[in-house]
């Protein structure tokens, strides 16, 4: 294989990125590599680490990808990424934008190595809390979930928790092990209440932030994905957050502008079967933009329940 398309086979199989030594594997010259850094096809991302724009860093993802692989091949196979960077490669849902800081772990050894760019960490890792994921090296969802609640808010730690159990990359019970195993960390005493608060039934950030407002404000859900019925027993739809008393079924709405009119159509579908069969029940939703009020959150779900002890004091 010619040693330009050869060299563009290894970069599209790593997310775009490419190292000298492997471009010297493959048979590409040093005036050809000058070549292509002239032309812009190529960019060095770190010293001896390039990116064939033709085939990485296209979208936001794509973007993250290359550069969780570059610092792997910039700091050599004993690296592995950690943290918030392993959270991502996970699909841990909870952590705000990506914004281009890579987290990688590495042997003590190397601990007075720096690499623009990366934020390295020295953590002692034992060789069962890391694996590949997406052909990168990481840790495994347990070990990731004991780094980052370190370093995050307790929202953004709940948020990663449900997320972690919702997709079921740990198991509920595993918990207490790992926050057990955090216990001579530095964060480990402000982190360990959070542990506890953690419920895979939550399908999105925003359900999670949503429940802990309301439990902070003393008005807890008494149930998540609460199933309704309608008279003949059939499953007519599935509710975020519950609260029985108040008749309250509080919907997440973290649909974006784009949403496919067939979805909104079959919700609007869901939402009148539900209200026919179930009149009784209050129907909120709330979306991104309310978090920034949590007031009116706890409003509208105290007013939820005044609403019904009248109308069951009308109704007696």
């Amino acid at each position: 294989m010619d040693p330009s398309q050869e060299a563009q086979r290894i970069a599209a199989s790593q997310y775009g990125v490419i190292s000298s030594e492997q471009v010297r594997r493959c048979g590409l010259s040093r005036r050809t590599l000058r070549s292509l850094l002239n032309r812009g096809r190529w960019v060095r991302m770190h010293h001896g680490v390039y990116l064939d724009r033709g085939t990485g860093g296209g979208t936001a993802r794509g973007r993250f990808l290359s550069a969780a692989m570059a610092a792997q091949l910039a700091l050599g196979p004993a690296a592995f990424a950690s943290a918030e960077t392993a959270a991502r490669l996970w699909g841990m849902q909870g952590l705000p934008p990506w914004d281009g800081a890579v987290h990688m772990t590495i042997p003590g050894r190397g601990s007075r190595r720096r690499v623009p760019g990366i934020t390295l960490h020295t953590w002692a890792t034992d060789r069962g809390e890391f694996t590949t994921r997406g052909g990168m090296r990481a840790t495994v969802p347990g070990r990731t979930l004991r780094d980052t609640v370190l370093r995050v808010d307790r929202v953004t730690a709940v948020c990663l928790l449900d997320s972690a159990l919702n997709r079921q990359l740990v198991a509920a019970d595993e918990l207490p092990g790992l926050a057990a195993a955090n216990s001579d960390r530095a964060g480990c005493a402000r982190s360990l209440p959070w542990w506890g608060m953690a419920d895979g039934r939550a399908q999105s950030p925003l359900e999670t932030r949503i429940r802990l407002i309301c439990g902070d404000g003393g008005l807890p859900p008494d149930d998540l994905q609460h199933p309704f019925y309608d008279a003949r027993g059939h499953l007519i739809a599935v509710g975020d957050l519950w609260w029985a008393e108040r008749r309250l079924l509080v919907e997440a709405d973290g649909r974006g502008p784009h949403e496919l009119p067939e979805a909104l159509l079959h919700d609007r579908r869901r939402q009148n079967a539900l209200a026919a069969a179930h009149p009784d029940v209050r129907i909120v939703r709330f979306t991104w933009a309310d978090l920034r009020h949590p007031g009116y959150i706890l409003d509208v779900v105290g007013s939820a329940g005044r609403q019904a002890a009248g109308s069951r004091q009308s109704s007696s």
